[in-house]
Protein backbone atom coordinates (compact mmCIF):
# COMPACT_ATOMS: atom_id res chain seq x y z
CA UNK A 1 0.00 0.00 0.00
CA UNK A 2 1.31 3.47 -0.88
CA UNK A 3 0.40 6.98 0.14
CA UNK A 4 -1.25 9.22 -2.42
CA UNK A 5 0.52 12.09 -4.13
CA UNK A 6 -2.02 14.47 -2.52
CA UNK A 7 -1.29 13.16 0.99
CA UNK A 8 2.45 13.68 0.57
CA UNK A 9 2.04 17.13 -0.98
CA UNK A 10 -0.31 18.28 1.79
CA UNK A 11 2.17 17.19 4.45
CA UNK A 12 4.96 19.01 2.59
CA UNK A 13 2.91 22.22 2.43
CA UNK A 14 1.91 22.02 6.10
CA UNK A 15 5.58 21.66 7.05
CA UNK A 16 6.67 24.55 4.85
CA UNK A 17 3.87 26.67 6.32
CA UNK A 18 5.10 26.02 9.85
CA UNK A 19 1.86 24.28 10.82
CA UNK A 20 3.69 21.24 12.20
CA UNK A 21 6.71 20.75 14.47
CA UNK A 22 9.49 18.77 12.78
CA UNK A 23 12.33 16.65 14.09
CA UNK A 24 14.85 17.82 11.51
CA UNK A 25 16.00 21.24 10.36
CA UNK A 26 14.03 21.81 7.20
CA UNK A 27 16.79 23.02 4.86
CA UNK A 28 17.91 19.86 3.02
CA UNK A 29 15.84 17.59 0.82
CA UNK A 30 16.64 14.47 2.88
CA UNK A 31 15.58 16.26 6.08
CA UNK A 32 12.44 17.49 4.34
CA UNK A 33 11.70 13.92 3.23
CA UNK A 34 12.18 12.61 6.78
CA UNK A 35 9.92 15.33 8.18
CA UNK A 36 7.20 14.39 5.69
CA UNK A 37 7.43 10.68 6.57
CA UNK A 38 7.30 11.48 10.31
CA UNK A 39 4.25 13.70 9.85
CA UNK A 40 2.45 11.05 7.81
CA UNK A 41 3.19 8.48 10.52
CA UNK A 42 1.98 10.81 13.29
CA UNK A 43 -1.28 11.51 11.50
CA UNK A 44 -1.87 7.84 10.74
CA UNK A 45 -1.19 6.80 14.34
CA UNK A 46 -4.04 9.05 15.44
CA UNK A 47 -6.28 7.04 13.12
CA UNK A 48 -4.94 3.74 14.46
CA UNK A 49 -3.20 2.61 11.28
CA UNK A 50 0.26 3.31 9.88
CA UNK A 51 1.52 2.69 6.36
CA UNK A 52 5.28 2.28 5.76
CA UNK A 53 6.88 4.84 3.42
CA UNK A 54 7.43 2.89 0.21
CA UNK A 55 9.65 3.27 -2.86
CA UNK A 56 6.64 4.68 -4.74
CA UNK A 57 6.12 7.19 -1.90
CA UNK A 58 9.72 8.32 -2.32
CA UNK A 59 9.08 8.90 -6.02
CA UNK A 60 5.98 10.93 -5.19
CA UNK A 61 7.97 12.98 -2.69
CA UNK A 62 10.61 13.76 -5.35
CA UNK A 63 7.85 14.89 -7.72
CA UNK A 64 6.28 17.08 -5.04
CA UNK A 65 9.65 18.68 -4.20
CA UNK A 66 10.42 19.63 -7.79
CA UNK A 67 6.84 20.74 -8.43
CA UNK A 68 7.17 23.18 -5.52
CA UNK A 69 10.47 24.35 -7.00
CA UNK A 70 8.97 24.88 -10.48
CA UNK A 71 6.11 26.87 -8.96
CA UNK A 72 8.57 29.15 -7.18
CA UNK A 73 7.36 28.18 -3.69
CA UNK A 74 10.81 26.87 -2.74
CA UNK A 75 14.23 27.77 -4.13
CA UNK A 76 17.69 26.25 -3.82
CA UNK A 77 20.24 27.43 -1.26
CA UNK A 78 19.90 28.44 2.38
CA UNK A 79 19.06 31.75 4.03
CA UNK A 80 22.59 32.07 5.42
CA UNK A 81 24.48 30.97 2.31
CA UNK A 82 22.76 31.66 -0.99
CA UNK A 83 25.74 30.16 -2.83
CA UNK A 84 24.73 26.71 -1.71
CA UNK A 85 22.66 24.68 -4.13
CA UNK A 86 20.94 21.31 -4.12
CA UNK A 87 20.34 19.45 -1.78
CA UNK A 88 19.88 22.64 0.28
CA UNK A 89 16.67 24.59 -0.18
CA UNK A 90 14.52 27.25 1.48
CA UNK A 91 11.07 28.79 1.21
CA UNK A 92 11.15 31.52 -1.47
CA UNK A 93 9.94 35.07 -0.84
CA UNK A 94 6.96 34.27 -3.09
CA UNK A 95 6.21 31.12 -1.10
CA UNK A 96 6.48 33.08 2.15
CA UNK A 97 3.96 35.63 0.85
CA UNK A 98 1.48 32.85 0.10
CA UNK A 99 1.86 31.39 3.57
CA UNK A 100 1.83 34.72 5.44
CA UNK A 101 -1.28 36.02 3.70
CA UNK A 102 -3.92 34.19 5.75
CA UNK A 103 -6.84 36.31 4.49
CA UNK A 104 -6.71 35.25 0.86
CA UNK A 105 -7.54 32.09 -1.00
CA UNK A 106 -4.60 29.68 -1.01
CA UNK A 107 -3.94 27.39 -3.92
CA UNK A 108 -0.75 25.90 -5.24
CA UNK A 109 -1.61 23.88 -8.33
CA UNK A 110 -4.34 23.27 -10.89
CA UNK A 111 -6.34 20.80 -8.82
CA UNK A 112 -6.37 22.98 -5.69
CA UNK A 113 -7.47 26.01 -7.76
CA UNK A 114 -10.28 24.05 -9.41
CA UNK A 115 -11.36 22.72 -6.02
CA UNK A 116 -11.40 26.26 -4.61
CA UNK A 117 -13.56 27.50 -7.51
CA UNK A 118 -16.03 24.63 -7.27
CA UNK A 119 -16.36 25.08 -3.50
CA UNK A 120 -17.20 28.77 -3.91
CA UNK A 121 -19.16 28.55 -7.17
CA UNK A 122 -20.74 25.06 -7.39
CA UNK A 123 -22.85 26.06 -10.39
CA UNK A 124 -19.95 27.36 -12.52
CA UNK A 125 -20.30 26.42 -16.19
CA UNK A 126 -17.79 24.22 -18.00
CA UNK A 127 -16.62 26.88 -20.47
CA UNK A 128 -15.75 29.44 -17.78
CA UNK A 129 -14.00 26.75 -15.74
CA UNK A 130 -12.03 25.64 -18.80
CA UNK A 131 -10.60 29.14 -19.34
CA UNK A 132 -9.90 29.55 -15.63
CA UNK A 133 -7.92 26.31 -15.57
CA UNK A 134 -5.99 27.46 -18.65
CA UNK A 135 -5.19 30.72 -16.81
CA UNK A 136 -3.92 28.78 -13.81
CA UNK A 137 -1.89 26.40 -15.98
CA UNK A 138 -0.27 29.35 -17.77
CA UNK A 139 0.59 30.92 -14.40
CA UNK A 140 2.23 27.71 -13.18
CA UNK A 141 4.59 27.53 -16.17
CA UNK A 142 5.40 31.24 -16.01
CA UNK A 143 3.37 32.48 -19.02
CA UNK A 144 1.96 35.51 -17.22
CA UNK A 145 0.58 37.29 -20.30
CA UNK A 146 -1.22 34.11 -21.36
CA UNK A 147 -2.62 33.77 -17.85
CA UNK A 148 -4.02 37.32 -17.97
CA UNK A 149 -5.57 36.70 -21.40
CA UNK A 150 -7.24 33.44 -20.35
CA UNK A 151 -8.54 35.08 -17.19
CA UNK A 152 -9.94 37.91 -19.31
CA UNK A 153 -11.66 35.48 -21.68
CA UNK A 154 -13.28 33.71 -18.71
CA UNK A 155 -14.46 37.05 -17.35
CA UNK A 156 -15.78 38.23 -20.72
CA UNK A 157 -17.70 35.00 -21.27
CA UNK A 158 -19.23 35.14 -17.78
CA UNK A 159 -20.29 38.76 -18.16
CA UNK A 160 -21.93 37.99 -21.52
CA UNK A 161 -23.93 35.20 -19.86
CA UNK A 162 -25.03 37.66 -17.16
CA UNK A 163 -26.14 40.20 -19.78
CA UNK A 164 -28.02 37.44 -21.64
CA UNK A 165 -29.89 36.54 -18.44
CA UNK A 166 -30.86 40.17 -17.86
CA UNK A 167 -31.98 40.60 -21.49
CA UNK A 168 -34.45 37.76 -20.94
CA UNK A 169 -35.81 39.33 -17.77
CA UNK A 170 -39.21 40.91 -18.37
CA UNK A 171 -38.86 43.23 -15.37
CA UNK A 172 -35.36 44.60 -15.89
CA UNK A 173 -34.47 44.10 -19.57
CA UNK A 174 -35.59 47.58 -20.65
CA UNK A 175 -33.64 49.26 -17.87
CA UNK A 176 -30.39 47.59 -18.98
CA UNK A 177 -30.94 47.79 -22.75
CA UNK A 178 -28.34 50.56 -23.18
CA UNK A 179 -25.61 48.14 -22.00
CA UNK A 180 -25.70 46.18 -25.27
CA UNK A 181 -25.20 49.38 -27.27
CA UNK A 182 -21.69 49.86 -25.88
CA UNK A 183 -18.87 48.62 -28.11
CA UNK A 184 -16.06 47.55 -25.78
CA UNK A 185 -15.89 45.17 -22.85
CA UNK A 186 -14.92 47.94 -20.44
CA UNK A 187 -17.51 50.49 -21.61
CA UNK A 188 -20.20 47.81 -21.58
CA UNK A 189 -19.38 46.82 -18.01
CA UNK A 190 -19.14 50.46 -16.91
CA UNK A 191 -22.64 51.07 -18.30
CA UNK A 192 -23.89 47.89 -16.61
CA UNK A 193 -22.37 49.03 -13.30
CA UNK A 194 -24.14 52.38 -13.62
CA UNK A 195 -27.50 50.77 -14.40
CA UNK A 196 -27.09 48.22 -11.60
CA UNK A 197 -26.44 50.98 -9.06
CA UNK A 198 -29.71 52.62 -10.13
CA UNK A 199 -31.55 49.41 -9.14
CA UNK A 200 -29.41 48.61 -6.12
CA UNK A 201 -32.36 48.97 -3.74
CA UNK A 202 -34.00 45.96 -5.44
CA UNK A 203 -31.12 43.63 -4.70
CA UNK A 204 -31.14 41.29 -1.68
CA UNK A 205 -28.79 42.03 1.20
CA UNK A 206 -26.34 39.21 0.40
CA UNK A 207 -25.75 40.54 -3.11
CA UNK A 208 -25.31 44.15 -1.97
CA UNK A 209 -22.67 43.05 0.52
CA UNK A 210 -19.23 43.88 -0.96
CA UNK A 211 -20.90 44.58 -4.31
CA UNK A 212 -19.07 47.84 -5.02
CA UNK A 213 -15.73 46.30 -4.05
CA UNK A 214 -16.22 43.36 -6.39
CA UNK A 215 -17.47 45.54 -9.26
CA UNK A 216 -14.34 47.70 -8.94
CA UNK A 217 -12.18 44.56 -8.92
CA UNK A 218 -13.87 43.42 -12.14
CA UNK A 219 -13.00 46.76 -13.74
CA UNK A 220 -9.38 46.23 -12.67
CA UNK A 221 -9.34 42.71 -14.13
CA UNK A 222 -10.78 43.99 -17.42
CA UNK A 223 -8.08 46.65 -17.66
CA UNK A 224 -5.43 43.96 -17.34
CA UNK A 225 -6.99 42.27 -20.37
CA UNK A 226 -8.34 45.07 -22.59
CA UNK A 227 -7.49 48.76 -22.91
CA UNK A 228 -10.01 51.61 -23.13
CA UNK A 229 -10.42 51.14 -26.88
CA UNK A 230 -11.15 47.45 -26.51
CA UNK A 231 -7.82 46.14 -27.81
CA UNK A 232 -5.65 43.62 -25.91
CA UNK A 233 -3.69 45.50 -23.25
CA UNK A 234 -0.50 43.47 -23.69
CA UNK A 235 0.38 44.09 -20.04
CA UNK A 236 3.06 41.81 -18.63
CA UNK A 237 2.07 41.35 -15.01
CA UNK A 238 4.42 40.36 -12.21
CA UNK A 239 4.14 36.84 -10.84
CA UNK A 240 2.65 38.22 -7.62
CA UNK A 241 0.04 40.30 -9.49
CA UNK A 242 -0.88 37.27 -11.60
CA UNK A 243 -1.47 35.26 -8.45
CA UNK A 244 -3.53 38.09 -6.93
CA UNK A 245 -5.69 38.25 -10.08
CA UNK A 246 -6.40 34.52 -9.88
CA UNK A 247 -7.44 35.09 -6.27
CA UNK A 248 -9.61 38.13 -7.03
CA UNK A 249 -11.43 36.25 -9.75
CA UNK A 250 -13.08 33.93 -7.23
CA UNK A 251 -15.10 36.56 -5.27
CA UNK A 252 -15.77 38.48 -8.51
CA UNK A 253 -17.14 35.38 -10.21
CA UNK A 254 -19.16 34.52 -7.11
CA UNK A 255 -20.84 37.93 -7.31
CA UNK A 256 -21.54 37.51 -11.04
CA UNK A 257 -23.28 34.20 -10.37
CA UNK A 258 -25.29 35.72 -7.52
CA UNK A 259 -26.50 38.40 -9.93
CA UNK A 260 -27.34 35.81 -12.60
CA UNK A 261 -29.41 33.87 -10.06
CA UNK A 262 -31.25 37.04 -8.96
CA UNK A 263 -32.14 38.17 -12.50
CA UNK A 264 -33.10 34.64 -13.48
CA UNK A 265 -35.51 34.32 -10.51
CA UNK A 266 -37.13 37.72 -11.03
CA UNK A 267 -37.80 37.26 -14.75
Amino acid sequence: MVHSYEEIRQCALDILGGKEDTGYTNNQIIHFRNNVTDLLKKREEKLGQTVPFSKQDDQYFQEVFWELFRQGIITLGTENDLGQGYPYFRLSSFGQQLIDNKDVYFFHDLSSYERLIRENIPEIDDITLFYLKEAMQAFIVGCRLSSAVMLGVALEYSLDRLYDTINQNGTYASHFQSVSKEKTLLSKFSKFKQKLNEKKQDLPKEIKEDLDTNLDMIVSLIRNYRNESGHPSGKILSREQCYVNLQLFVPCMTKIYELRKFFDKTS
